[in-house]
């Protein structure tokens, strides 16, 4: 598996694979019209989309980095930065995609100099938040919000080395 910035190209089917697999998952029950939004995260200029790569080209799984901007969603100050909508394929989970790509992101954090790295989830994503908390990612009920009404979403940080 490779792990690299996605291509211009890929646009469309990384935002595919995220809608996949949180329809898979049903995790846009609660907020359907977020599937719009989630094709097209990072590639607005605001973020750095990763992807993982399979030997032989598929795309297995996606991430994006976020550095702090005016219109960030969690992060409050340069120091900090966001990891948004990770997904892997449904045919791909269970394979180590998840846990290279939020490697990725915290290497890319870390060489920027980025001191936190705060990240948003569902409650239901007992499995993604499984993987953060062994990747030393703290809850933090501060950071918790409302996207929409009836939907709160959990917050989580890591706290970084500056580089």
């Amino acid at each position: 598996m490779i792990i690299r910035e996605a291509l211009p190209g890929e646009a469309e089917a990384a935002g595919e694979l995220r809608v996949a697999a949180y329809a898979d998952r049903h995790l846009l029950d609660v907020n359907p019209p977020y599937a719009r939004s989630l094709r097209g995260l990072g590639f607005d200029g605001h973020g750095t989309v990763l992807v993982a790569v399979d030997h032989d080209g598929t795309l297995m799984g996606t991430v994006m980095y976020e550095p702090w901007h005016p219109g960030s969603e969690v992060a409050r100050s340069a120091d900090e930065a966001e990891v948004r909508a990770l997904a892997v394929a449904p045919l791909a989970q269970g394979r180590g995609a998840a846990r290279a790509l939020m490697d990725a992101v915290i290497g890319q954090a870390e060489a920027r100099g980025v001191s936190r790295l705060l990240l948003s989830t569902l409650p239901a994503m007992t499995a993604a938040q499984r993987l953060y908390r062994s990747l030393g990612f703290a809850r933090v009920p501060e950071l918790d919000w409302d996207p929409v009404p009836g939907v709160t979403l959990m917050g989580f940080a890591l706290r970084l080395s500056r580089g």
